[in-house]
């Protein structure tokens, strides 16, 4: 996926997983402490942008980077839930907060990670493993296409949420009214 990419972005160590592969960013957004020596002088000094403010993280360094300063309209993050589980937690509700400016997504080895704030379609196959998690509190969530349905009723992090659900057919729906909510779309190939 990463070598049919229009713009290839590291997000600081990121750099380090794309140069293991032989992909050299267009930047390296961050404060830089992570990016090995050996990849940063391979990369090149002319792609690193620094950004050492410490109170966001890398991710959210290059989202802004991506969407603001390159006009980005879809954005696909890869590699960003491995390592550390704050970490994790944090690029996962970064894509909440990130969601108005474009088409942004997360994908790791095994699923397709998408925010809703209103309503969106997905593309899916007979079986295919869909979990909803509210980010926070979701006031009403209905769906279309899911073995078990919602009609209306709030999700809530700290309550009920909707993990381990399976489409129907090849169209899944979802709304979510007060609140959003994460998608997790499993791989039908490896569900």
């Amino acid at each position: 996926m990463v070598r049919g990419a229009e713009c290839v972005l590291a997000a600081d160590g990121g750099a380090n997983h794309l140069a293991r592969i032989g992909v050299r960013p267009e930047a390296v957004v961050g404060d830089l402490d992570s990016i090995r020596p050996g990849v940063r002088s391979w990369i090149g000094e002319e792609r690193m942008v620094l950004r050492p403010d410490q109170d966001f993280t890398d991710l959210h360094k290059t989202l802004e980077f991506a969407f603001d300063e390159r006009g980005a309209r879809q954005v696909i993050v890869l590699a960003a839930t491995g390592g550390r589980l704050d970490h994790a937690l944090e690029n996962l509700a970064l894509l909440v907060r990130w969601a108005a400016r474009g088409s942004l997504e997360l994908r790791d080895e095994r699923h397709r990670v998408v925010p809703v704030l209103g309503r969106t379609e997905f593309a899916t196959a007979p079986g295919q493993g869909i979990s909803l998690m509210p980010v926070g509190r979701c006031e009403r969530v209905w769906t279309k296409g899911l073995h078990w349905e919602l009609a209306g009723e709030p999700l809530d992090v700290a309550g009920r949420t909707g993990v381990s659900n399976l489409a129907q057919g090849h169209r899944t729906e979802i709304r979510v009214e007060g609140g959003a909510l994460l998608v997790f779309l499993s791989d039908p190939v490896t569900h």
